[in-house]
């Protein structure tokens, strides 16, 4: 039986550029930095992106970035492929 659970909504502000809605998958700590998985649909296929919270503990709010780097990225997918077993990155 799928579980059918509700993705908490996130809204994505880069800057100079148009606000963008994501949901997030899963979140994990790697090496003490947060990492959260997000896609831009809710629910089907869509496109997914590691985002890494930069945030210094005086913000107010969250600051994320897209991970680019590609040992960072590899190693960080291959944490949230085992933590949600139906996703697997291309």
């Amino acid at each position: 039986m799928e579980e059918n659970r509700k993705l908490e909504k996130i809204i994505f502000t880069p800057d100079g550029e148009e606000p963008v809605e994501f949901f997030v998958l899963e979140q994990t700590t790697v090496g003490g930095k947060n990492y959260i998985l997000v896609t831009d649909f809710e629910e089907g296929d869509g496109e997914a992106l590691i985002l890494k919270d930069i945030s210094d503990p005086s913000d107010e709010e969250s600051r994320y970035v897209i991970v680019s780097d590609d040992d960072e990225l590899q190693a960080v997918a291959g944490i949230f492929e085992e933590l949600l077993e139906d996703i697997k990155f291309e």
